[in-house]
């Protein structure tokens, strides 16, 4: 169930072997994330990749990870590619599905029985394809990866952007859409361009306040969103070598939110004690065997500006608390500046919620170290004024916190206890009062805090914070509450100082678990039959995309432009929507609806070219789909930011838009716009962005002469007649070109599998 340490073992031997090669080759010393690029090569040959960086590396990752709600259709996908089993270990994870509104008890019910259905189609797939089943209430993919599978120096894709988590283990996991998933799980290569490194050093040590959150959310700050983007971020130093495994899982995790292909830190004594607690010892020995080559060679981090493409240093020691937002992730705030910076920029100073979970935060250690906050407030007498939540990562922590405390700690402060899942991190939080759209504050440990993303509410101004200062300013009521110089009152009106926060790194009597949920698939699959009603509104059997007729996209009309972020939220939201990623059709009716429209600033509020009156953006669509007329979509910078949300490249290629033309992606949303056979563009010139006109058709002149490295000429018609020429750029190689040519990557596949 936790982990294959024979496979294990033969990574370790390959990667001793590889690693030596690549060093003589390269004739330099290597860095952490090159030792685990180069030791997974698809074919072992490097010499092309070490000379030419730039290009696509085809790789072999160790493992792949779905949750429920990408599972649905990676699955969906994975039935069509004519295997019997798994190619590399497979699991899903159940725990996008479960909405946060009573607590644990009462929410798993509600989820089991309006879910039903699309769990047991995830658990009779996982048992037909070989795959391990975490079912509903088991824990948070990431946190459970991270206790179970991780180990140091491997490399795992996952269908959600925060499986970089398990970078806290020292692996490069990297997140990715379910096209890519299908590839591995199938037996075949992935593809990867090969990464910028960012270094991140890491000096003194955390005390007092400051959490290893603290850390990125200040690297958020100083990289913005979209500045990690094409990179791998290596930390390193007494810093990191100091800080727990759970902590280093959070800033991996994170990394997410600057753009971040994935993050690592090396292997350490953290690493040991972590495996050793959760059992993997044979892990333990098994890297301690390599252990030089699972963490850079000397000479890096001596000499890191010679070794990486840029490097960020942070003493730990001078670090303060942040707190960051709202509306998005990479705002920073020190907590000593939030009092001037909430009055100038006119944020509701009251705070109205304070949740502690998600992936990102949910470990013993988060959960411990927030509890002592609890502890003296309690203690003292003082009546917390903002309502709490929290969701444990995963039933092994929810029961060791139980058994140790903890649990009760929080419910003297009359703390909801979630479910073990995403919940509110993810828009599953049936919050009281949040229709009414009040302008409020609510501070989280989450990751993301975009415009509507927890609650639903665009006025609810989200801010992110560690777990122990969400407790902190969660008591205190007061977004401006600095506890390192500030007091409360207790209900005697007299002050009290908060303690600094404490918390074991790992429980002191071992982890400890009744039943961790998990199901073994069956020994043979061949038996399982998968069930998919015709009639169901929660699932849909997939059918192919249509092949590219070989001309050129003529006749396109401007379905939307996108103004300012336009992130995989805005393109296909999560909340209430998550019960249909199963059904294509159905999903589809959220496409783009949180995009603002740069013609009018409204969402979900377009132009009909057929007709010249406005309507939402997938009844558009679908006219254009009705009448066989191709459609495009226009988008600003970092372009499909956020989650690894497949279906925001899947919806609108199910309704005919063609081609995604921007100033810039994302990464994992440019690679799933490839994957499902449509035309992800850049422009040449971003100017060209404010030539773009409401009642525009665009003419594609020489698609037909599509190839790597040759800009596309793109006509752009305006209503009155005239015309601008405009180049657009695209990072497509022969076999992405043979993805659009097929109709998508998978018609590839399927076609494979059954030759």
């Amino acid at each position: 169930m936790a982990f294959d340490i024979e496979m294990i073992k033969k990574v370790y031997a390959s990667m001793a072997e590889r690693v030596d090669a690549a060093r003589e080759m390269v004739g330099r010393p290597l860095t952490l994330t090159e030792k685990i690029l180069y030791s997974h090569l698809w074919d072992g040959k490097a010499k092309s990749v070490y000379e030419r960086r730039q290009d696509y590396v085809d790789f072999a990752p160790d493992r792949v990870a779905c949750q429920d709600a990408t599972a649905q259709m990676a699955l969906l996908q994975f039935m069509h590619a004519g295997k019997k089993t798994v190619a590399v270990p497979t699991t899903v994870h159940c725990d996008h599905l479960i909405l946060a509104k009573n607590g644990a008890k009462s929410d798993l019910a509600v989820a089991n029985t309006q879910s039903k259905e699309v769990f047991d189609f995830l658990s009779s797939v996982s048992n037909k394809y070989g795959i391990g089943f975490w079912k509903p209430g088991s824990g948070i993919i990431h946190q459970i990866v991270l206790e179970n599978y991780a180990f140091p120096g491997g490399m795992m894709i996952g269908t959600d952007s925060h499986t970089v988590n398990a970078g806290g283990l020292g692996m490069l996991a990297i997140g990715v859409g379910g096209a890519d998933a299908v590839d591995v799980m199938s037996g075949m290569s992935w593809e990867l361009k090969f990464p910028k490194l960012i270094g991140v050093k890491l000096t003194g040590k955390l005390s007092g306040w400051t959490a290893p959150k603290d850390v990125i959310l200040k690297v958020a700050d100083i990289l913005t969103v979209k500045g990690g983007t094409g990179a791998v971020v290596e930390y390193f130093g007494e810093g990191a070598i100091n800080m727990s495994c759970t902590g280093k899982g959070t800033i991996c995790n994170m990394g997410a939110e600057i753009g971040a292909t994935t993050s690592t830190f090396g292997y350490d004594d953290a690493m040991r004690r972590y495996l050793a607690a959760t059992g993997r010892q044979d892990v333990v020995d098994a890297a301690d065997a390599v252990a030089s080559y699972l963490t850079a060679d000397p000479e890096v981090y001596a000499n890191p500006e010679h070794y990486f493409d840029q490097l960020i240093e942070i003493n730990l020691s001078e670090l303060e608390p942040h707190i960051n937002g709202p509306f998005t992730p990479d705002r920073g705030t020190p907590v000593s500046k939030m009092k001037e910076a909430a009055a100038a920029n006119g944020w509701p100073i009251k705070v109205e919620w304070g949740l502690i979970g998600s992936c990102t935060n949910s470990s013993y250690e988060d959960m411990a170290r927030a509890a002592s906050i609890v502890e003296q407030a309690v203690a003292h007498g003082i009546t917390p004024k903002a309502e709490f939540g929290i969701n444990p990562g995963s039933e092994q922590i929810r029961y060791t916190i139980e058994r140790d405390g903890i649990i009760a700690t929080f419910e003297k402060m009359g703390t909801k206890v979630f479910t073990n899942a995403c919940g509110p991190c993810i828009g599953q939080w049936d919050r009281a009062g949040a229709d009414k759209g009040e302008k409020n504050t609510i501070v989280h440990s989450f990751n993301r805090n975009f415009s509507k993303r927890a609650d639903g509410n665009p006025n609810t101004h989200a801010f992110v914070t560690s777990p122990e200062m969400v407790a902190a300013l969660a008591i205190s009521g007061r977004l401006d509450f600095n506890p390192l110089t500030d007091s409360l009152l207790n209900d005697n009106g007299e002050p009290v100082k908060l303690n600094a926060p404490f918390g074991d790194e790992l429980p002191k009597r071992g982890f400890e678990v009744d039943d961790t949920g998990f199901q073994a698939p069956a020994e043979d699959g061949s038996k399982v039959q998968i069930v998919v009603s015709p009639t169901s509104d929660r699932l849909q059997l997939l059918a192919p995309f249509e092949a590219w007729d070989g001309k050129n996209i003529t006749g396109a009309k401007l379905l939307i432009k996108a103004f300012g972020k336009c992130t995989t939220d805005h393109i296909s939201m999560a909340g209430p929507w998550l019960r249909f990623r199963g059904h294509l059709d159905n999903i589809s009716n959220n496409m783009l609806i949180g995009a603002i429209n740069a013609f009018n600033q409204k969402a979900n509020e377009v132009k009909n070219q057929l007709t010249g009156s406005y309507d939402t953006v997938p009844a558009v669509q679908r006219a254009y789909k009705a009448a066989r007329i191709p459609s495009i979509v226009v988008g600003d910078h970092n372009y499909g930011e956020g989650s690894s949300r497949e279906h925001a490249a899947m919806e609108p290629r199910f309704l005919g838009v063609k081609a995604v033309l921007v100033k810039s992606f994302a990464r994992i949303h440019e690679t799933n716009l490839k994957k499902q056979g449509m035309l992800a563009l850049t422009f040449n010139n971003e100017l060209d962005y404010d030539k773009i006109q409401e009642d525009d058709t665009f003419n594609f002149l020489d698609l037909t002469e599509f190839a790597p490295g040759r800009p596309l000429k793109i006509e752009v018609v305006h209503a009155e007649g005239s015309k601008d020429m405009i180049l657009a750029n695209h990072t497509y190689n022969e076999s992405q070109i043979g993805w659009f040519v097929a109709g998508s990557a998978l018609n590839l596949i399927a076609t494979a599998g059954q030759a």
